[in-house]
């Protein structure tokens, strides 16, 4: 069986292409600017790569995109007044707080103060509110709701690379908010029947060995072997752990990749989706506030 390797970055270019096209219509015929700000507390190196990362492919597309460093030391009072004044800035469609925060932060009340319209990661409890509520695919995105980037990037990789969702069964390891709750929403939205795994989930190769499509997020490297993989599955590798040989998922690539059907890389799989998908909320931000 010849595996399919789902190229994120392949996928990640289509759409930003279409971005493009959307953000060039805004400026010509609206003379709208999608604007985004990311607010970096600290000098985590990790969060001052993925925050240039930001920032570069906003550019590209021609959003404007502007970085708010803040020192470590910053208390919660002077973040959440800076969050004030963007959520009243009118040229700032989406605002983003790069975790994680300090631990001196309360990052629940960060991010509950940014406005829910302008929160473009979709962590807000009003966007993920409305999200639970919703019974199809098809409502969630008539709706004014921002989806969480990591999740909607998945389900996009799915629906480009032709892969069945409804009526499959989906297996998440991982239930953070950012990554396994809302995903098993999207799943459930596309009609798929969800199981959610976790740390402490008894006899977990039982289960992910019944999933027609796997999704790893669990932040544990290559967690998932190839026994606990059904043959045929589709896997989807969200993990991004740093060693001393490199960069892994949470599964081990060599074992899985004779057994599955289709499979993410790490990298260039669900990576490049997350930042695509913060890009199209911040367009759609935009829009929404012109009444468009």
């Amino acid at each position: 069986m010849a595996t399919k390797i789902i190229n994120g970055k392949e996928v990640a270019f289509h759409l930003r292409e279409e971005l493009k096209r959307k953000v060039y219509e805004l400026k010509a015929k609206k003379g709208i600017t999608p604007g985004l700000v990311t607010i970096l507390v600290g000098d985590d190196p990790a969060s001052q790569i993925y925050v240039k990362n930001k920032k570069k492919a906003c550019e590209k597309i021609g959003i404007y995109s502007e970085i708010c460093q803040l020192d470590a030391s910053t208390v919660e009072g002077e973040l959440l007044e800076r969050i004030r004044r963007f959520n009243n800035n009118p040229q700032v469609h989406g605002i983003l707080v790069q975790l994680p925060l300090p631990k001196h932060i309360s990052a629940e009340k960060i991010i509950e103060a940014i406005s829910p319209q302008k929160d473009v990661d979709g962590f807000h409890p009003f966007n993920v509110g409305k999200l639970l509520v919703k019974k199809t695919m098809a409502e969630i995105l008539k709706s004014e709701i921002f989806i969480p980037c990591t999740p909607y990037g998945i389900i996009e990789l799915l629906n480009f690379s032709g892969i069945q969702m409804k009526g499959a069964e989906a297996v998440i390891v991982g239930r953070s908010n950012i990554v396994g709750k809302p995903l098993a929403y999207l799943l459930l939205a596309e009609d798929a029947t969800v199981t959610i795994c976790h740390s402490q989930t008894k006899n977990l190769a039982e289960i992910t060995k019944r999933a027609d499509i796997l999704v790893a997020a669990l932040g544990k490297p290559e967690i998932i072997t190839g026994k606990m993989v059904k043959e045929g599955a589709v896997v989807i590798d969200v993990g991004m752990n740093r060693l001393a040989v490199g960069l892994v998922g949470d599964v081990n690539f060599n074992s899985v990749i004779e057994k599955v059907r289709a499979i993410t890389p790490v990298p260039g799989g669900v990576g490049p989706m997350t930042i695509t998908m913060l890009l199209l909320n911040t367009v759609k931000a935009a829009k929404w506030s012109a009444g468009l």
